[in-house]
């Protein structure tokens, strides 16, 4: 066999290296927080320039500029040394951590304001007296607390079975016209005002009552429906989410539709429900129009609702807010009190629901 030896001098020029636009060059690690040290800087520079001329420093300007600033220095820089695929990746990924600081920032300040203001009548009185015959210091929040409990909890009773079952319908048997104009109905509920509920259930009961008539199960009426629609869209979504192979290895058992609806649908999808309704009642319990209007407003205890006026904590901090008197911060804490306390009810529901959902999701099942 013989073999032919190209001589160096007649071989062809070496092949270019082929370039690849994901492993061409790279930043350093921390080089967005190394840019980002140096646009806060170089805001705070200016800003401080402006300053001396008598100006106060605005520090709202200083980050505004600095966030353009790292930006603007950043996407120039990826696209310089990295291409400009990673570049348009590191300025998509700015604008969304820009988007979620911007959004954190009334939440943090809010929860920061009312925990500061509300914790000067955070106290044992507060929470074991009401406003009977109290026009200045001292009272407390019970009747309205008390008027929130009774009040969502009925809203709750009655708007879970409904919109549970209307759910079911729209699932497992709802067809043709009948189900379509349901959940074009729900859709119009979702949308609704939630002063149109209290007028609603005012009215409602001004027919067997007289007008006027202002009671706790108007309130709850006006809550249930706007707790029913939110109700009847996030079961629907989890029984939708039921895989379908599990209700037809039920029907090859021979178990009817009704029982594989209580003994496999359900099951597999209470963790979401459960969490939806919570959503729900945390939804509504702050709602402050339709009680208003329903329910009315007191300064003493009211443990009937279907006689008398019925207090409310969206409505206490209205009243203490809007009607205040000698001295006006005696009012404003009382506000501000109720305020912490409502964020309060609606944390601990939002962790009942996180922990149902942890703890009835399927696979924690047998």
């Amino acid at each position: 066999m013989t073999t032919t030896i190209t001589p160096p001098e007649t071989r062809g020029p070496a092949a270019a290296p082929v370039s690849n636009s994901l492993t061409a060059g790279k930043l350093p690690n921390g080089a967005s927080w190394m840019v980002l040290g140096g646009s806060v800087l170089v805001s705070a520079g200016l800003f401080g320039v402006i300053a001396f001329s008598g100006a106060e420093f605005n520090w709202v300007g200083t980050f505004v500029v600095a966030a353009l600033v790292y930006v603007v220095t950043i996407t120039l820089l990826s696209r310089i040394v990295e291409g400009s695929r990673r570049a348009t990746d590191r300025f998509v990924t700015a604008l969304v951590t820009g988007a979620f600081l911007l959004a954190m920032i009334p939440l943090i300040s809010l929860s920061i304001t009312v925990v500061t203001f509300g914790l000067n009548r955070f106290d044992a009185e507060f929470f074991s007296y009401s406003m009977r015959n109290v026009t200045g210091e001292g009272g407390g929040a019970l009747h309205a607390i008390v008027g929130t409990v009774l009040m969502t909890g009925t809203a709750a009773l009655i708007s879970i079975p409904i919109g549970l079952m209307t759910s079911i319908y729209l699932v497992e048997y709802g067809r043709g016209r009948l189900a379509r104009g349901i959940t074009f109905l729900v859709d119009v509920m979702t949308g609704i005002p939630s002063i149109v509920a209290g007028l609603f259930a005012y009215a409602l009961f001004a027919i067997f009552w007289g007008p006027g008539t202002r009671t706790g199960i108007a309130g709850a009426v006006a809550l249930a429906v706007l707790m029913i629609p939110v109700v009847v869209r996030s079961s629907e979504e989890m029984l939708r989410l039921v895989p379908v192979e599990l209700r037809e290895a039920a029907y090859a058992l021979g178990v009817p539709k009704w029982l594989t609806i209580v003994k496999v649908v359900l099951p597999t999808s209470i963790a979401g429900i459960t969490t939806g309704i919570m959503l729900a009642i945390a939804r509504v319990i702050g709602e402050t129009a339709p009680l208003l209007i329903a329910a009315g407003f007191t300064n003493s205890m009211n443990y009937d609702m279907t006689e008398g006026r019925m207090q409310s904590l969206p409505v206490f901090v209205y009243t203490q807010y809007a009607n205040q008197g000698n001295p006006p911060e005696a009012y404003l804490d009382r506000a501000w009190a109720a305020a912490l306390t409502l964020i309060l009810i609606v944390m601990v529901l939002n962790l009942v629901a996180r922990l149902v959902a942890r703890f009835f999701a399927p696979k924690y099942g047998r």
